[in-house]
């Protein structure tokens, strides 16, 4: 314990000489770890969002306005001989006009302006979760509706989801190489600043190896330095995740968050908090034992 507050000591007194370049190291991590923490975050309620929305997945039947009841009926009748439909619900143009005004409150003075409901009427299909990625059987079924007179359009939200599912995989492929480049800059930055701190106690390091002071006395000073660097570094990141993450969900709410799940966003579990904290003692451990090593 002796030794580690002396190392502790000396490693404060070190980065308060320093302090400017101190903060510099600080900056550096606090913007790499940031980065990283904010592609984890990201990724995450992007993910989540992505897999509530697939589990709600519906296949839309949008209906013309001059559908009548035999051509209903048929529309029906092929959905529940599909074997894909789980649960099969009508919406009129009525109950489609409600909702729009329900969901987009901003919107409903001007959706019905002039007294015309430009909404149609629809069948709303959800899907048999076991049936969902059964791809050929849903664009069969998706083709025959599309014949079938009294259908205006069919939609389906599985060629979004994979465009969404795409664009996560891509920025996790961004985020990894941007994050990579960020961590060796971070530590390379906080080498160099503890090198400074070492240049300034050249004369106080020769006489300790003089004496015969212990290489970790000598050394240990320097990796806590980089220790505390890093764990600034990363409080500071986790902090301004937090802010800027509170700030963007009460904006997000305030607009069209409920209809769009956004309520359910969640900021980083606590044991990705604890790993962001710790890599980033890590990243400054690596810089500081860097120069350690170069003590003799």
């Amino acid at each position: 314990m002796r030794a580690l507050r002396y190392f502790f000591g000396e490693a404060f007194g070190s980065l308060w000489r320093g302090r400017g370049a101190a903060l510099l190291a600080i900056a550096t991590i606090s913007l790499g770890l940031f980065v990283l923490g904010f592609f984890l975050l990201l990724n995450a309620n992007l993910q989540r969002l992505v897999d509530r929305w697939s589990e709600s997945a519906e296949l839309s039947v949008f209906l013309t306005d001059d559908a009548n009841a035999e051509q209903l009926k048929s529309i029906a009748d092929l959905v529940d001989r599909s074997g894909m439909a789980s649960r099969r619900d009508y919406v009129s143009k009525q109950q489609a006009m409600q909702r729009f005004k329900q969901d987009f409150p901003d919107l409903a003075a001007t959706a019905g302006a002039g007294g015309r409901n430009p909404l149609p009427a629809s069948f709303e299909v959800r899907l048999h979760p076991d049936r969902r990625e059964a791809s050929g059987a849903l664009d069969a079924l998706v083709t025959s509706l599309t014949g079938i007179a009294g259908v205006a359009d069919v939609r389906y939200d599985r060629q979004w989801l994979g465009r969404l599912n795409a664009i996560i995989r891509g920025m996790r492929i961004a985020g990894v190489v941007l994050v990579a480049m960020l961590a060796v800059a971070a530590a390379m930055t906080v080498s160099n600043v503890v090198r400074l701190g070492a240049a300034a106690r050249r004369d106080e390091i020769e006489i300790m190896q003089l004496v015969g002071a212990p290489f970790a006395y000598v050394r240990g000073p320097f990796v806590a330095e980089g220790i505390l660097q890093g764990g600034a570094g990363a409080i500071a990141a986790i902090l301004a995740l937090a802010v800027i993450f509170q700030l963007v969900r009460a904006k997000l709410l305030a607009g069209a968050g409920g209809a769009l799940a956004i309520s359910g966003l969640t900021f980083l579990s606590l044991p990705i908090v604890v790993v962001l904290l710790m890599g980033g003692m890590l990243l400054g451990c690596i810089g500081g034992y860097v120069v350690a090593r170069e003590v003799r």
